[in-house]
């Protein structure tokens, strides 16, 4: 981690390509300009780099206006994630703008749980509490790229766990393990799988089952803002990665969950 001399009004390209989504935004400091969300069906190399001029000239600028980038640095989509990462490093370089990676399930749990507590406005839901959000994508095999993050909206949520690459069965009985050890006054006031949920779903669903807190499994895809906004709070504090040596985080199974699914 290094710093960067802080200027004001920051003008930062926010760029993830872990899924199907092609999501890109220009954020002025921490508030969002243009953003640009398109189903690319993963052939990112065709539409990433028209999308990036798009989105930056609707925002009333040019790449030479930009003062820094975020990107999704994954898990995810291993060709979408390394395009994105690519494109970035080489437009910092190029640029001679900081660079900063953040978590694309993070930025997929942030965005995630403001749309889902958007549609719950209004129901007798405990909204303003502390809430856990489990992202998924989808990684096939009964597998998902997923992590815990807790929050209330509004803000970044607080990662619990960190990103990985899971056997969705294994992943929920560590969830159901993980509420039994909390006591009532921590218990969270709703659980959020969100993401790539819809073959996932019956196996989130059981979390419901055995669960005093209601379970939220809504589908969801990701959007340019929120990787903005978690890369706006590192480049706003003067920090940032080291250009050429930011790589995409390609997750694995654990060594257990690995002999568990050859098993199988």
């Amino acid at each position: 981690m290094n710093h960067h001399e802080h200027q004001s009004h920051q003008r930062i390209l926010a760029l993830d390509t872990s899924t199907s989504q092609l999501a890109a935004a220009v954020l002025e400091d921490d508030v969002l300009l243009k953003e640009i969300n398109e189903n690319g069906e993963r052939n990112h190399s065709v539409h990433m780099h028209p999308i990036i001029e798009r989105v930056v000239l609707a925002s009333g600028l040019s790449v030479r206006d930009l003062d820094g980038i975020a990107v999704g640095v994954g898990p995810g989509s291993y060709t979408g994630v390394r395009m994105a990462v690519t494109a970035a490093k080489t437009l910092a370089w190029a640029n001679r703008i900081p660079v900063v990676g953040v978590s694309s399930l993070h930025a997929l749990a942030w965005g995630g749980l403001e749309q889902g507590m958007l549609a719950e406005k209004g129901h007798d839901h405990a909204i303003n509490s502390n809430h856990w959000i489990i992202p998924l994508l989808d990684a096939r095999r009964g597998q998902a790229y997923t992590a815990l993050f807790e929050g209330t909206g509004g803000t970044a949520p607080k990662r619990l766990a960190p990103d990985g690459i899971r056997l969705m069965g294994t992943w929920v009985e560590e969830l159901e393990e993980r509420l039994g050890r909390l006591p009532a006054s921590q218990q969270p006031a709703g659980i959020w799988f969100t993401g790539e949920t819809g073959v996932h779903g019956p196996v989130a669903e059981t979390l419901r089952e055995n669960g005093a807190c209601p379970v939220y499994v809504q589908e969801y895809e990701l959007e340019g803002r929120w990787a903005g906004y978690l890369g706006a709070e590192r480049l706003l504090r003067g920090e940032y990665d080291e250009t050429h040596s930011l790589l995409p985080n390609y997750t694995q199974l654990s060594e257990a969950e690995a002999n568990l699914l050859r098993r199988r």
